[in-house]
């Protein structure tokens, strides 16, 4: 699992995850190709965070009554109640009783030997938060951010009358920090609706709901705007950077408000809470998943259990990253391009001929600044069985290396 503490990192001038509420652990140097190596295209990333914001007008004269019910038919012919709140509910605070029902506290457990002794005993390692989205028959799914989850043995759901349960887990997208969660339906009393995150305007008012810092905290409502839509945030992942699409907002985001939800003034989940701006100096700049961009993925790991994306079976390194001596046989005139740091074997790189040390410099004729922007060409460009053409770099002269891609 990704080695996070219960304490913000500050970064300079940067944006990373927000850090789920995990017990700290101590961090070593690595060497340069076992660092790259992390970055095997077709391996996945992680996230976290949450938010909150006041939008509507206390009325004393509004009461639970008034929060109005709709019912939702499923595949199966089995309807549930799902807590909505119109526009002509007047209670900020009945809204919010309403919904945080639907969010849940997401514990990850692993097992782990201490020093005193070498048996291993489940241990919590992380907790984080989750928001029940969907129930059919006798099942109800949660999704969460998969940094909450990764590495763990068992996962653990609490519930907002207290009640706890194992989660099975359903699938998982490191790219995109996201998980799905299966429990059984008899926990969910209330599911939200996803709303229209394409809808969203700088100067809305949201809500966030979240475990931050621990259960202790659990369903914590904070409040604030959209500061802006469409941003494009560069994060680093498990597959290396990545520009993630997020909604931006002023909303207090800590630790253990991963994977929690960003709602509008009508009760609607419009994102998975998942980023922020971790500098000195520097507050209310988060970062939520926008849910239009979530359903795709949390349809599919429902239906298959996992995001299938075109996989070369590399680990790559930025020229810029590279030390010299990597170099020498690299043209003094190629500025831009990725190096190849291994090749997994049997991968379809090995198959198509690539080597370690190779320098990419164009897919498809498309040239290639660093590693973010061939992962990008990859996966909204390109499917699994494609074939692509490399020009690659090897002892200073330029090759062509056609490649049929694969699937991790």
């Amino acid at each position: 699992m990704t080695e996070m503490n219960n304490q913000d990192q500050e970064v300079t001038n940067t944006t990373e995850r927000a850090k789920p509420y995990l017990k700290p652990k101590k961090t070593g140097l690595k060497r340069f190709f076992s660092t790259v190596g992390a970055g095997i295209i077709g391996s996945v990333l992680t996230l976290t965070v949450v938010t909150y914001t006041p939008f509507l007008q206390d009325d004393n004269t509004t009461n639970k009554s008034d929060i109005p019910t709709s019912t939702v038919q499923t595949e199966n012919d089995n309807s549930y109640s799902v807590q909505k709140v119109s526009a002509s509910t007047k209670s900020l605070a009945d809204m919010v009783e309403s919904t945080s029902k639907a969010i849940v506290g997401v514990v990850n457990f692993q097992n782990k030997s201490s020093q005193f002794s070498p048996i291993e005993e489940s241990v919590e390692a992380g907790s984080g938060s989750g928001v029940i989205f969907r129930k059919e028959g006798n099942d109800a799914y949660i999704v969460t951010n998969n940094h909450v989850i990764d590495g763990a043995e068992k996962v653990e759901v609490s519930f907002y009358d207290g009640e706890k349960t194992t989660a099975k887990l359903v699938g998982a997208d490191a790219l995109t920090d996201l998980a799905v969660l299966k429990v059984e339906g008899k926990y969910a009393d209330t599911v939200l609706k996803f709303g229209n995150s394409d809808a969203l305007r700088a100067g809305d008012q949201v809500v966030a709901i979240g475990n931050p810092l621990g259960l202790d905290f659990s369903r914590t409502v904070t409040q604030g705007i959209v500061s802006a839509v469409n941003r494009t945030v560069n994060v680093k992942t498990s597959a290396g950077e990545w520009d993630l699409n997020a909604i931006q907002t002023d909303a207090a985001i800590n630790p253990g408000n991963s994977g929690g939800a960003l709602i509008n003034s009508e009760g609607e989940l419009i994102g998975i809470n998942s980023l922020k701006i971790s500098e000195s100096g520097v507050e209310g700049l988060g970062f939520a998943i926008p849910i239009n961009d979530a359903i795709p993925i949390i349809d599919e790991i429902i239906k298959t259990g996992k995001i299938e994306r075109p996989y070369m079976g590399v680990s790559l390194a930025d020229l810029d990253q590279v030390p010299q001596q990597y170099l020498r046989a690299v043209p003094l005139s190629v500025e831009d391009g990725v190096m190849v740091a291994a090749v997994e074997p049997n991968s379809a790189a090995e198959k198509a001929g690539l080597e370690s040390k190779d320098v990419i410099v164009s897919v498809n004729k498309n040239k290639v600044k660093n590693s973010g922007e061939l992962r990008r060409y990859l996966y909204t460009k390109l499917k699994v069985g494609d074939k692509v053409s490399l020009e690659i770099y090897r002892d200073g002269k330029l090759k062509t290396i056609d490649i049929t891609l694969a699937s991790k």
